[in-house]
């Protein structure tokens, strides 16, 4: 009997080292894979392709006699929170273990680097491009142009820049690719590097990902003899969120403080050490194995509209089911909160989500029918982001998650423009004047203008998107701010 358990670092803070440990001293061997990303069900223990869980060390034995029915939930991969997914980047996720070079070559690894060599740089990029894959990391420019503007810039050097510098709360997905697949995104940068001339990648991850800095750097060092000459450096960040926007993230692979550069130029033409550069998110790159191994049309029909393939969606917060849930671009909003998610944890009614991290908008159920789609979100004055969903239940004070929007925002300021650096201050000042009930209607008025100021001045998006968390908590939830507020206490 094969004993299957999770490293990943949200089953070992559930507790899945313990697990493993009883089931080692009763003399079992332990496999330790990938995560399958139902983090409700962790520690989930599999035998066999049967899965237990969530599952504590004293229910080792009862598992072993046969007498834990209560904690069996079937055939794990046949179970409906992973049958109804579309899984093209995470299609290895809970099956194969992390830093093994035999599993990942059986599940149809290196193909894409394979069929990368045959056809080389403009070829690569010609694909990408038909593929229609967008960035992950939120802005969703898409990639091909931004490969084929590196490819085509002058340049004695070129860069591939993995961004890994996930800071969104509510959101784990980067975490969980570099921890349980680590090759697949070796692999995607390695590609990167062949279509665009480049012949070093760095990977940045924030310090608080230790199991993901271990697990690159263990992958790595066994990939080097796979991608020469092409190679791979990681580095580590020290948390600060402004270093998620792409030029703070190369002014600190340079050393310097981790600040905001105006643009023009874009890094693709002077970037890293002042070469032209590709910075791309972990999830775009893991994207890119799949599009060179099955084709671009393979990837290009998934999806809707302008957003083609498969989004993996983080499903966080009050919520039932929370997990990885990766589908095609289309599905809507409430059915990713209620049908998949199950609603509440806490079993009251949903009163909002926040869809793109604390810098997203936050969506009434009024909003529910509206499809997970880059230019649908647009249309509604939302965001994507990096496929964040954080949910919240009626008890959520949405006044005060406008302050929290302001706060941090304050907080993480690199403090390179007016907007940001001040404009987060004075809006939170602002903020509590009306949680005081202090001119609602004049601060309510200096909120929305202040608000555009920052959308609109700011360098980046750090200033750019704190309007939406503010402004959406102000239009779909105004008895929060308004006369009804003071009335309630």
């Amino acid at each position: 009997m094969q004993v299957r358990i999770s490293d990943d670092a949200l089953a070992i803070a559930c507790g899945a080292d313990r697990v493993a440990q009883r089931f080692t001293e009763l003399g079992h061997a332990v496999v330790r894979t990938s995560s399958w990303g139902m983090h409700w069900l962790e520690p989930l223990v599999e035998l066999d392709g049967i899965g237990y869980g969530p599952v504590g060390p004293g229910d080792v034995d009862a598992i072993m006699a046969g007498t834990a029915d209560h904690l069996r939930i079937g055939a794990i991969a046949d179970h409906p929170f992973l049958a109804s997914q579309t899984r093209l980047t995470f299609a290895r996720a809970g099956r194969t273990r992390p830093l093994s070079l035999e599993d990942y070559a059986d599940t149809g690894g290196w193909l894409g680097l394979h069929t990368a060599r045959e056809i080389g740089g403009e070829a690569i990029v010609d694909m990408l491009k038909a593929s229609g894959l967008r960035g992950r990391g939120g802005a969703g420019f898409p990639a091909g142009i931004k490969w084929d503007t590196v490819r085509l810039a002058r340049g004695h050097r070129k860069y591939i820049v993995c961004n890994a510098d996930e800071g969104d709360s509510g959101t784990f997905a980067d975490r969980m690719l570099m921890e349980g697949d680590p090759f697949c995104l070796i692999e995607g940068m390695a590609i990167a590097g062949l279509a665009v001339g480049a012949g070093k990648g760095f990977v940045y991850i924030r310090s608080e990902y230790p199991h993901a800095i271990a697990k690159m750097r263990a992958a790595a060092l066994l990939a080097a003899p796979l991608i020469a000459p092409f190679e791979i450096e990681i580095r580590v960040g020290a948390g600060a969120y402004v270093c998620g926007e792409e030029t703070s993230l190369l002014n600190s692979l340079e050393g310097k403080r981790g600040e905001v550069r105006a643009k023009p130029p874009l890094p693709a033409i002077e970037g890293l050490f002042g070469c032209p550069t590709v910075v791309n998110n972990v999830l775009t790159l893991a994207a890119v194995p799949f599009v060179l191994a099955e084709g671009a049309q393979a990837y290009a029909e998934y999806g809707m509209g302008r957003s083609r393939g498969t989004m993996p969606i983080q499903l966080a917060g009050n919520i039932r089911y929370g997990g990885l849930y990766e589908t095609a671009f289309g599905v809507t909003l409430g059915q990713l909160v209620n049908d998949i998610g199950g609603g509440t944890a806490s079993g009251r009614p949903v009163r909002a989500v926040q869809v793109g991290g604390p810098l997203g908008a936050y969506f009434p159920p009024a909003l529910f029918d509206t499809p997970f789609d880059y230019e649908a979100f647009t249309a509604v004055d939302g965001l994507i982001g990096h496929g964040g969903i954080t949910v919240f239940d009626d008890s959520v004070d949405m006044a005060a998650q406008a302050r929290f929007a302001f706060e941090f925002c304050a907080i993480e300021s690199c403090g390179k423009c007016t907007p940001c650096r001040i404009g987060a201050v004075r809006g939170k000042e602002t903020i509590d004047k009306l949680i005081s009930g202090d001119s609602v209607a004049s601060n309510l008025a200096l909120v929305s203008d202040l608000c555009e100021t920052m959308k609109f001045g700011s360098l980046c998006a750090l200033g750019g998107f704190t309007p939406y968390p503010v402004m959406s908590a102000i239009t779909h939830f105004p008895e929060d701010f308004g006369p009804e507020r003071q009335a309630a206490e």
